[in-house]
C-alpha cells in the first residue's frame, strides 16, 4: 500500500511539474546549476588526475632524483640556493651502489622564447626556435624510459670524446625533416654542426592538448653541451633502481654516499635533496584538494538557492491546494498520507533537477573534452551518483516543512478556504 501511495504521489508531482512548466523550471534551476557544476568540475579533475598519473609514470619507473635544492612545491631558501651544485661525477659514483641499475646526470640550456639570440636549430633552410638543449650521459634513455623512433642514443664513447652528435626530439625532427629520416644528417645548433644519430618519440604531458614544449628538444652528450655552454652549472641526477621495495635502502645509500662526497659533517643536515615522482603526485593532490573545496562551495550555493526555491514553491502549492487537502482529509486521508504526498512531490521536483543537472554536466564535459585545448575530462560515476543523491536530499530537507504544514491543516478550515 505504501508503494502504491508513493507512486501516486510521484505521479501527482509530475502532473504538477507539467501544469506549471515555467515555474517548476525556475524552481529547480538552482539544483540544476549545483549538480551540473559538481559533474563538470569533478569530470575535469578526474580526467586531469588520470593524465597526471600517467605522466608521472612516464617520467620513469623506480626513479629517484637528486638535486642541490628542493624544486617541487617548495620555495627554496637563500641557504638552499647557495648550496654547492651537484656534479656529473656524483652521478657516475652512484652507479656503483648495489641496487642501482642506471644513473644519469644532466643539464638543460634554455633561453626565453621569441627574442633575439633564442636557441634555434637549422637544417637545409628550415629553422626551429625555442629549442631546449639537454646534456646527459649515455644512460639517459634507460633512466627516463625514452623511446627512439629511429637511430640510437649516444654512448659512453660519444660522451668521452665530446662528440658533436645529437638526438632530436619529436617536434624538432618533424619541423625540420617531416617524414624524412634525420639519421646521418647534419643540423646547425647555435652555429655548431652536429650529426643526428637518433630521434626520440613524443613525450607524455600531464594536461594534453597542443604541443609539448619538451618535444622541441635536442639531446647531446653532457660533455658536448658543457663545451658549448660551460656557464650552466646545475646538474640534475636521476637514479633508476631495481625494485620498489628497495627504495628506502637506495635513498639511504645515496644519502650516505653524497654526505661523504660533499664532506657534510655528522652533526649537519644534508645540503642536497632526494625525492621522486611521488612528490609531483603529492603536490597535485594538494592542488586538486583546493579545486574540490572550490567545487563544493560553488555547488553548495546553487543547491542552497535551489532548496530555498523548492521550499518556497511547495509553500505556495500548499496554499493553492488547501481546499484539495481538506477534501482528501474529509474522505479519510491521514496526516501521514498528506505528509508523504507533499514530501514526495518535493523530492521528485529536486530529482528532476538533479537528472537535468547530470545531463547538462555530461554535455559540458563532452564539450570540454573536444575543445582544441584538449583538456582531459572523464565523467565520474561516483560524482554522478553523489549529485543525484544530494539533489534528492535537498528535496527531502527543504520539502519536509511545507509537507508538515499541509499535513497539519484542519480539514474543516481547509474546506472553507477560498
Amino acid at each position: 500500500m505504501a508503494t502504491g501511495q508513493n507512486r501516486e504521489s510521484i505521479k501527482m508531482a509530475l502532473d504538477t511539474l507539467r501544469a506549471n512548466k515555467l515555474r517548476s523550471g525556475l524552481t529547480i534551476l538552482g539544483v540544476v546549476i549545483g549538480v551540473s557544476t559538481v559533474i563538470t568540475i569533478s569530470s575535469v579533475i578526474n580526467g586531469v588526475n588520470t593524465r597526471v598519473n600517467d605522466w608521472v609514470t612516464s617520467l620513469g619507473s623506480n626513479v629517484i632524483w637528486v638535486f642541490h635544492m628542493p624544486v617541487i612545491g617548495v620555495q627554496p631558501t637563500m641557504e638552499q640556493l647557495a648550496r654547492k651544485k651537484m656534479t656529473i661525477d656524483d652521478a657516475l659514483a652512484m652507479r656503483n651502489l648495489p641496487h642501482v641499475i642506471a644513473t644519469d646526470g644532466g643539464m638543460q640550456h634554455v633561453k626565453a622564447q621569441f627574442r633575439v639570440g633564442d636557441v634555434s636549430v637549422k637544417y637545409n633552410g628550415k629553422k626551429v626556435a625555442g629549442t631546449i638543449l639537454s646534456g646527459s650521459t649515455g644512460q639517459v634513455s634507460l633512466v627516463n624510459d625514452l623511446t627512439l623512433l629511429e637511430g640510437r642514443m649516444y654512448n659512453d664513447g660519444d660522451y668521452d670524446r665530446a662528440a658533436h652528435v645529437c638526438v632530436l626530439g619529436h617536434d624538432t625532427w618533424d619541423d625540420l625533416f617531416g617524414s624524412e629520416s634525420a639519421v646521418g644528417k647534419e643540423v646547425t645548433v647555435e652555429n655548431e654542426l652536429c650529426t643526428v644519430i637518433g630521434v626520440v618519440d613524443k613525450l607524455k604531458q600531464p594536461f594534453g592538448g597542443g604541443k609539448n614544449r619538451n618535444d622541441n628538444q635536442v639531446y647531446f652528450p653532457y660533455t658536448t653541451l658543457h663545451e658549448m655552454h660551460p656557464e650552466d652549472k646545475d646538474i640534475w641526477i636521476s637514479v633508476k633502481y631495481d625494485d620498489l621495495k628497495n627504495k628506502p635502502l637506495v635513498q639511504e645509500e645515496i644519502r650516505d654516499l653524497m654526505r661523504v662526497r660533499r664532506h657534510v659533517k655528522t652533526q649537519d643536515n644534508d645540503d642536497f635533496e632526494i625525492f621522486g615522482p611521488e612528490s609531483i603526485s603529492n603536490l597535485w593532490g594538494q592542488i586538486t584538494g583546493g579545486l574540490v573545496l572550490f567545487m563544493i562551495s560553488v555547488s553548495s550555493i546553487g543547491l542552497l538557492v535551489g532548496g530555498i526555491g523548492v521550499m518556497n514553491i511547495m509553500l505556495v502549492s500548499v496554499t493553492e491546494r488547501t481546499r484539495e487537502i481538506g477534501v482528501r482529509k474529509a474522505i479519510g486521508a491521514t496526516r501521514g498520507m498528506i505528509l508523504t504526498q507533499f514530501t514526495m512531490e518535493a523530492v521528485t521536483l529536486c530529482s528532476v533537477g538533479g537528472i537535468v543537472g547530470v545531463i547538462v554536466g555530461a554535455l559540458l564535459t563532452w564539450i570540454i573534452y573536444f575543445l582544441p585545448i584538449g583538456l582531459p575530462a572523464t565523467l565520474s560515476t561516483l560524482w554522478v551518483l553523489t549529485g543525484l543523491g544530494v539533489s534528492c536530499a535537498i528535496g527531502l530537507v527543504f520539502g519536509i516543512y511545507p509537507a508538515w504544514k499541509a499535513s497539519t491543516l484542519d480539514p474543516i478550515e481547509a474546506l472553507r478556504y477560498e
